[in-house]
This record gives C-alpha cells, structure tokens and sequence, in this order.
C-alpha cells in the first residue's frame, strides 16, 4: 500500500514538473503574438460562387442517366429514381453559356474512345459491375460513379 501511495506521488510530480516545459525549454515566441485577451481579426476568405444548377437555356448541370425527369446542380441521388446524376456536358455547351474565345491556331481537343483497342474501358464501375464508358459518368448498373482505369493505358 506505502508502495502504491510513494508510486502515486512520484507520477504526479512527474506531470506536474511538464506541464509548462514549453515555457522552460526556451521556446521563443513571435514578438508580434497577440496578448491573451487580445483579439485578432482575420479577412475572410472570398465567398466560393457556384454554379446555377441550370443555366440560362434551361439545361441542367446534372442529369440522371437513366433519363428521368429533372437534375440538379450536384452530382447527387436522382429524386425520382435513386440514381447518381451524371454530369451533363451540355450545360457548358450552350450558346447562352460564356466560353472563352478559341484559339484558331490550336487543332480541336481529340477524345478517347470509350474503349481501347483491347477492348478496355476507359472507365469502370469500383463495384465491378461489367461495362464502363469514355468518362467519368454514374454506372448504368448501380448508379455509383465510374472511376478511371489505368489499364486503359497499357
């Protein structure tokens, strides 16, 4: 018991003795810290502008692959049948969407084909449901957003 109590009492000296090592190990402060009490102001960062989740032609940002009605700005669950939402391509495309003006020097960005010439695809379900596609669109199987495939490449 006289063991336990002396064991006891050394612990806590021990705790006791670190706890403001931080001010004894000669750890220097910015001269520019503030006080304790004194408070700091800080900018806030600019505000993150979203898209619309359509624009100005009507046209979603995110449909559903399976064609049901309506989209969202996000990709998401579809509402009417639990789907992810696909990204829609044409809502950068329409003629009321700004784009920047095109360099008539550079040739047109080339795609790749959804598969190789191995028959590989390009992107593939993580859940390993069999198909894929050219991108990065939700799996026609269970909805969960394809993943790119490195053994495209090869």
């Amino acid at each position: 018991m006289k063991f336990q109590t002396i064991l006891f009492s050394i612990t806590l000296l021990i705790f006791a003795g670190c706890a403001n090592d931080s001010k004894k190990s000669g750890a220097t402060t910015d001269p520019s810290a503030t006080q304790e009490n004194e408070i700091i102001q800080v900018d806030a960062p600019p505000p993150i502008t979203e898209e619309p989740a359509q624009n100005s032609d009507g046209i979603w940002h995110y449909t559903c692959p399976k064609g049901c009605e309506g989209g969202s700005g996000k990709a998401e669950a579809c509402a009417t049948c639990g789907t992810m939402l696909a990204h829609n391509q044409d809502y950068h495309s329409s003629a009321n969407t700004p784009s920047l003006s095109p360099d008539i020097n550079m040739p047109p960005p080339t795609q790749d084909p959804p598969q190789n010439a191995n028959g590989v695809w390009h992107f593939t379900c993580a859940k390993g449901c069999a198909g894929g596609a050219g991108s990065a669109i939700a799996c026609s199987v269970c909805g969960e957003m394809l993943v790119h495939n490195a053994a495209y490449h090869n």
